[in-house]
């Protein structure tokens, strides 16, 4: 084997459940894995230093110079520099909130690690790409995709476990809402607000943890989206409050929150921001729900507004992976 090509999607956050660890447990959460929007990535190894190189395709040019920060801590962790050749054909939109950084450091990091011949397992990658400090649903999407919640870190956590895993419902729908005039928070920004911001409240955890095992995992389990739907507003909510003076309202974009309030207005159920923002959502229970919300949200927006929507159905499958020598495709997993 000397070429992988690997494929693995965007993720919504949808919430934690105890950040300030008052169940003795830290941050907990829940997300989803998204179909059609994410990373793809082919990485081949070659014989000379001069047949290497790296190139990034027209959609996955911003994540350029953090893929190749990425592959110098790879090389490092793993004493590995044999000569590669990389394409990064599409990459999820950067500082949005749908874990772009995540996906990209597990999906380089799978590719090296095979070609170097070591564990090539995600959450051992996740260690040594410094991913899963808080949440571990970026892991769990990779891993095997649909709704996941993971339990949060105790004082030995590596990585924090999944708990529980439930198939998306096929009918379900994602409306997505984008503002690429705003980045969500990450990085040092992204640590001191935590830092800055004040306790959870025990009550909202037991709120949201309730919310969490008696709502939504029933609800996906039945297929119940009038359950489901208002656990997750609600779960939304009650997290996007507390973090509101760090990124500015309960959604970090204006924009954003305009829309969602307007999406609100006419029925819909279930909405929010996915982990820092700027991008909001908006779930139904079918893909003609979807449809009519979407045409009349264009209908209805300037000719000025900069936000841009787009729908997407849950994927119940973690990154799909080509192994290959010699061009020959191996298997895939």
């Amino acid at each position: 084997m000397n070429a992988i090509d690997i494929e693995c999607p965007a993720r919504l956050h949808l919430g934690f459940i105890d950040p300030g660890a008052s169940s003795g447990r830290r941050f907990g959460s829940l997300g989803l894995a998204l179909d059609g929007l994410g990373t793809h990535l082919r990485v081949q190894r070659v014989r000379t230093a001069r047949e290497a190189y790296f190139a990034a395709g027209e959609r996955a040019g911003a994540e350029r110079e953090r893929a190749l920060a990425c592959l110098a801590r790879l090389r490092r962790a793993f004493d590995f520099d044999a000569p590669l050749a990389i394409e990064l054909l599409d990459a999820i939109p950067p500082h949005a909130g749908l874990g772009s950084g995540t996906q990209l450091a597990l999906a380089l990091g799978y590719a090296v690690a095979r070609l170097a011949g070591r564990d090539a397992a995600p959450r051992r990658i996740a260690q040594h790409t410094e991913r899963g400090a808080r949440s571990g649903i970026g892991i769990g999407v990779f891993e095997q995709g649909g709704f996941v919640v993971d339990g949060g870190r105790a004082e030995q956590t590596a990585v924090p476990p999944i708990v529980a895993r439930h198939p998306f419902p096929a009918a379900w729908r994602v409306l997505l809402v984008f503002d690429a005039m705003h980045a969500g928070l990450s990085g040092e920004a992204e640590a001191s607000a935590f830092r800055a911001l004040p306790p959870f409240p025990a009550r909202d955890t037991e709120r949201i943890a309730a919310l969490t095992l008696m709502h939504v995992l029933p609800a996906l389990a039945e297929v119940d989206f009038e359950r489901f739907g208002p656990a997750v507003t609600e779960i939304q909510a009650r997290v996007g409050d507390h973090f509101a003076p760090a990124q500015g309202g309960r959604y970090a974009s204006p924009r954003v929150a305009r829309w969602l309030d307007w999406f609100a207005a006419r029925g819909a159920a279930c909405h929010g921001q996915s982990s820092w923002g700027p991008t909001g959502f908006v779930m139904t229970a079918s893909a003609e729900e979807a449809r009519i919300l979407i045409e009349a949200a264009k209908a209805a927006r300037a000719a000025d507004d900069p936000v841009r929507f787009r729908i997407v159905a849950g994927r119940n499958a973690g990154a799909r992976i080509v192994e290959s020598r010699d061009g020959a495709p191996m298997h895939a997993s």
